[in-house]
């Protein structure tokens, strides 16, 4: 007699939450978990796993890949959930329409932007629940002032606005607002706290890169949770702090240790993306991070930038095209052992901060499959996920492959499940969680892609199951698969 949908026959489960790391099998029926144990009863679709890894899908909380192309290669990296907290989109009731009207391969959600609401308040740009949006007026100077009381006002609204309509937190770009006051900061932790949600912030500025900014960078998010309560997520720190790691890091702790809520997350490259108008990417400011033009590479050509003159013209012609900026080298041991802390921080997650495709030269094929060269991004949209659990337990890391998964799924899962109940069945591989499964190789899952060739996809994922359904299945892609549902504050 057939009892369950799926039954997946004797991997190695590994549920980070009750540790549990034992030959199992884990039946599948509908869009959730029904059993795991030994020897369980027949399924309609029965599938042989031994040598393999089962464990619940990857959770990224920082994810720009708004677009099919790099959701798809997210899921080939174990990926069953990525979500938009640093950037944030508005209204978060139209990207939620839009999302679910398009399908998406992986489950998706949406935090509040106070970038974008900073962009309508005091430039008067209309928002339409796009990230594109952010980065098309990313250079635009009348945002980036200091706001007026009334003003400020005005940007709390439009967040509490989105916080009903169910985001699930504020992301706060300091660090594309210099002249953003610190009274406005505190403001927005206020609300956060008050309306029982995280921020995530891309930090302002370090003392050590700009010393005359308004505030430290890490101070300011520190700071923030001691005086409001709120629960402050720090994005990106290994990007953002670069070397800093024995203050920054020290200082989180301390943080920590006195009661404050702030969370950590980090990616396991030496480079970022961004809009090449970024307040920072300023000729005259690059130096502040031991930057020069040829550490950009601008992404609608790839070329390596190879002045100063031909940066002012990028930065003027397209302020919205995206570069990977290249912060620290890879191929440096001192360099590498930074990723590594960053990484290796009690409770730090993994995050990818993907970023959409960029099609050079051609007219985009949102369906295509598998990307053609034309399509450009940043190597850690296709392989953040198998490259930590790479670095973390085989090259360099130390960890054991429960708490390296952890990193990946159970600890983003908790950040959110307080004000976010479905967070609590995902991120875990137990009876009644959703059957959002990665199935994987763990001698053979590494990442593929290179900042040559940056969409290829990890290799040593065989299956990911998305609410039930495969969206990779036997390491192929599913490509007419769009499982994917709204992750959204209160459900």
């Amino acid at each position: 007699m057939v009892n369950f949908d799926i039954v997946l026959r004797g991997g190695r489960v590994i549920d980070p939450e009750s540790r549990l790391d034992a030959i199992r099998d884990v039946a599948i029926e509908g869009d959730r978990v029904a059993a795991i144990g030994p020897a369980l009863q027949p399924g309609r679709l029965e599938l042989d796993v031994t040598g393999q890894v089962v464990t619940a899908g990857f959770v990224d909380l920082h994810s720009h890949a708004f677009d099919t192309g790099g959701a798809r290669l997210q899921a080939m990296d174990g990926v069953t959930t990525a979500l938009e907290l640093e950037a944030g989109v508005a209204p978060v009731r139209i990207a939620y329409e839009r999302a679910a009207a398009a399908g998406r391969p992986v489950n998706y959600g949406f935090a509040t932007s106070w970038a974008l609401a900073r962009m309508e308040v005091l430039d008067g740009v209309r928002l339409d629940g796009e990230v594109r949006t952010l980065f098309a007026n990313i250079a635009r100077p009348g945002w980036q002032r200091a706001a007026t009381g009334p003003e400020v006002r005005g940007v709390l609204a439009r967040l509490e606005g989105d916080i009903a309509d169910g985001a699930l937190g504020i992301g706060v770009l300091a660090g594309y607002v210099p002249a953003a006051r610190p009274e406005e900061y505190l403001a927005v932790a206020a609300l956060a706290a008050s309306t029982g949600v995280p921020t995530f912030t891309h930090s302002r500025d370090l003392v050590e890169f700009t010393p005359d900014t308004l505030i430290d960078g890490a101070e300011e998010i520190v700071r923030a949770a001691g005086e409001t309560g709120a629960h402050m997520h720090y994005c990106h720190v290994n990007s953002t702090t670069l070397r800093q790691a024995d203050r920054v890091l020290g200082l989180v702790g301390r943080a920590r240790q006195a009661g404050s809520r702030v969370s950590t997350e980090a990616y396991p490259y030496g480079a970022g993306m961004t809009g090449i108008g970024a307040v920072f990417l300023a000729p005259e400011r690059l130096s502040e991070r031991g930057l020069e033009p040829t550490s950009l590479t601008y992404a609608p050509t790839g070329e390596r930038i190879a002045t100063m003159a031909r940066l002012r013209e990028l930065r003027a012609a397209d302020p919205g095209a995206l570069v990977i900026v290249r912060h620290l080298d890879e191929d440096d041991p001192a360099d590498r052992d930074f990723l590594l802390r960053y990484l290796l921080f009690p409770e730090a997650v993994v995050a990818s901060d993907a970023m959409p495709l960029t099609w050079m030269g051609t007219t985009p094929d949102p369906d295509a499959w598998p990307l053609p060269r034309e399509a450009f991004t940043h190597p850690r949209t296709a392989g953040t996920f198998a490259r930590s659990i790479r670095l973390l337990t085989r090259d360099g890391g130390s960890l054991s492959l429960p708490d390296a998964l952890a990193k990946c799924s159970l600890l983003p899962a908790r950040l959110l499940e307080d004000h976010v109940p479905a967070m609590r069945r995902k991120g875990r591989l137990a009876e009644g969680c959703d059957a959002d499964i990665a199935v994987f190789d763990p001698a053979r899952i590494s990442d593929q892609a290179t900042y040559g060739d940056p969409t290829r996809p990890s290799t040593g994922v065989r299956h990911v199951l998305v609410n039930g359904e495969f969206v990779v299945s036997d390491a192929a892609l599913v490509t007419d698969a769009r499982p994917g549902r709204p992750v959204r504050a209160g459900l």
